[in-house]
């Protein structure tokens, strides 16, 4: 997470909590690309006045930590419940379904039913549908011991077939995640962990960097990405997060994403919910239009920086050039991470100084 998210989460009152849990400092971002150029952004030199680190964190931790922050705001928890359906009626969205641990099913009705149920959101898929553009990539994430070469960045690598992000969590231990097409991800049915082994093999240098013998859980896989719901809100419903659209994590954003939205989504809930009545989906219609605010530049850039991808030479050669210009590269650094502004990457000098 970038100084942006930990910006986020320090006022929620959450980040001593993540410290105590393992969180190690971020100082920044190393891209290298698919033919060497190799450029490094770090936080403390973009001139935004953030927080000038970040956190690498075992998402196990994050999510412990922030659970035990919701419980200890009053808020009811029901694990090992599984969401199967919607409730709805006449006037719309009415809450949900849930299979419990003993296999039989209850319903919970609510005034709001509030999406923050990730990429395959069933709330998404209810209330409008889900749509996916491109590029179409899959990613495979675990973690991994005996990783070499650590240091207090995260790393991005770039080949022509995907790319791979290692970030550090301690000792020699690192989240390791590879992305990859669709297309090519499908030889990974049935072997996930010897697809993503080979294809860290691919990866100039990185055999000798990740042991086949240090992984440490099984490979999850996830996508494909660039997932967007029809409808953010409707009748009874809003989505929050993944749920809402999926941000390719090359830039970062996930988590910083997901924490702003709930801010924008709590902005309009509680009038929403003190007022009489239905809670109808033009009461929560100022969401979406916030939400496009927050947002539009960060997806631009993240398309940006998806599509130049599918173009090796020309991601090499913007990456050497942001490379040599130093400023620019914490420019661009400064941006994924949330604490500059989009605008200072989407715009013509930016742009043209990135290939010519």
């Amino acid at each position: 997470m970038g100084p942006g998210a930990v910006a986020r989460l320090d006022r929620l009152g959450v980040t001593a909590a993540l410290w105590a849990r393992g969180a190690r400092p971020l100082e920044g971002t190393r891209v290298v690309a698919a033919h060497g150029a190799s450029l490094t952004g770090l936080f403390r030199e973009n001139g935004s006045g953030a927080p000038s680190t970040g956190i690498s964190l075992a998402r196990t931790e994050l999510d412990a930590a922030l659970l035990a922050h919701a419980r200890s705001a009053g808020v009811s928890v029901m694990e090992e419940h599984t969401a199967v359906d919607l409730v709805k009626d006449e006037h719309g969205v009415r809450g949900a379904r849930f299979r419990t641990p003993g296999g039989g099913e209850i319903e919970i009705r609510a005034r709001v039913t509030v999406g923050a149920d990730g990429l395959r959101s069933i709330v998404a898929r209810r209330i409008g549908g889900l749509e996916y553009g491109a590029p179409h990539r899959v990613g495979f994430v675990t973690h991994v011991a005996g990783v070499t070469q650590l240091g207090r960045t995260a790393e991005m690598l770039v080949s022509d077939a995907g790319y791979v992000g290692i970030n550090p969590l301690g000792q020699d231990v690192a989240n390791v995640a590879l992305v990859v097409p669709r297309e090519r991800a499908r030889a990974a049915r049935g072997r996930l962990e010897t697809f993503f082994l080979d294809e860290l093999g691919r990866f100039p240098g990185l055999a000798d960097r990740i042991p086949a013998s240090g992984v440490l859980h099984p490979v999850h896989a996830t996508g494909p990405f660039s997932a967007r719901a029809r409808r953010v809100v409707a009748d009874g419903a809003l989505l929050v997060g993944d749920a809402a659209d999926f941000f390719d994590p090359f830039t970062g954003e996930g988590i910083f994403s997901a924490l702003v939205g709930a801010e924008l989504a709590a902005a309009v809930l509680l009038p929403a919910l003190e007022a009489p009545g239905w809670v109808t989906a033009e009461r929560l219609s100022s969401y979406v239009k916030s939400r496009r605010r927050a947002f539009l530049g960060k997806w631009a850039v993240e398309r940006l920086i998806g599509f130049g991808m599918l173009a090796p030479r020309l991601f090499d050669r913007a990456v050497a050039r942001l490379g040599r210009r130093g400023r620019m590269a914490h420019t661009l650094i400064g941006v994924t991470a949330d604490v500059l502004p989009a605008r200072r990457v989407l715009n013509p000098v930016f742009l043209a100084r990135m290939v010519v």
